[in-house]
């Protein structure tokens, strides 16, 4: 098994390439900043449910149940983009975090208080590391 250099990249590529296959549930390793990033998508409405599956020897894997709108079979997640690289990353302090599709959309910031919302951290005033944008 190869050693994944950008697990988040990683994980938001599993989660598009479900999308664009039309799957209703996509698996993904787990760690502790994806089940944030997990728990931020359901709680905005952009993933049905999630389930958390913990292994004796290891993280463990998440289980991610993708939303649809019942009639036209759309998802709910347009597009999902990361932001900072191991190679490049990006911060930000509160007065500079960017508005995603002028608000329609949001950025998953990694900050001193966790991993949150651009909302929540325009809020808080605290920057941090802008890890994603989902739309």
């Amino acid at each position: 098994m190869s050693k994944i250099s950008d697990p988040i990249a990683d994980y938001l590529t599993r989660v598009r390439n479900a999308i664009l296959a039309n799957h209703r549930v996509v698996d993904v390793p787990a760690s502790n900043i994806k089940r944030e990033i997990t728990k931020i998508l359901k709680e905005k409405g952009y993933i049905l449910n999630y389930k958390f599956e913990d292994e004796k020897d290891y993280q463990g894997s998440i289980k991610i149940a993708l939303k649809y709108h019942p009639e036209s079979k759309v998802s709910a997640i347009k597009g999902i983009k990361r932001i900072s690289k191991p190679g490049l990353r990006q911060y930000c302090t509160h007065e500079d975090i960017p508005r995603v599709l002028n608000g329609l959309g949001i950025a998953i910031i990694s900050t001193s208080q966790g991993v949150i919302t651009d909302k929540e951290a325009r809020d808080q005033k605290i920057g941090g590391e802008i890890l994603c944008y989902v739309y």
